[in-house]
């Protein structure tokens, strides 16, 4: 299942905790084509059904099921730039694509 990074986490909280917005807001990660590893992100009031929720210290994260396969096996980090920008980051699980958690052979 896909981790937050701490800065994920503080990153989602401050652009989905915003005044106004509704309780249980988050991020939502879709992938329209298994086949095209292109993934959007948008904010979202809830999750749509059949979504994965991911949430970790109050961050929400709705996965959609292409993207929840795809994402399985990863961490979320985030970063903001000077301007205001979020840039998003994955980045496999330390032990991602071993069978079975088994460890490699040689």
């Amino acid at each position: 299942m896909l981790t937050l990074t701490e800065n994920a986490t503080l990153v989602i909280k401050s652009i989905t905790g915003v005044e106004g917005a509704p309780e249980g807001a988050g991020v939502r990660i879709s992938q329209e084509d298994p086949a095209n590893p292109a993934l959007a992100v948008t904010t979202t009031e809830a999750p749509v059904p059949g979504d994965q929720v991911v949430e970790e210290a109050g961050a929400r994260v709705f996965l959609e099921q292409n993207a929840a396969n795809a994402l399985d096996d990863k961490i979320l980090d985030a970063a903001v730039d000077d301007k205001g920008g979020v840039e998003f980051l994955l980045v496999p699980q330390p032990g991602a694509g071993r069978e079975n958690g088994a460890a490699p052979t040689a």
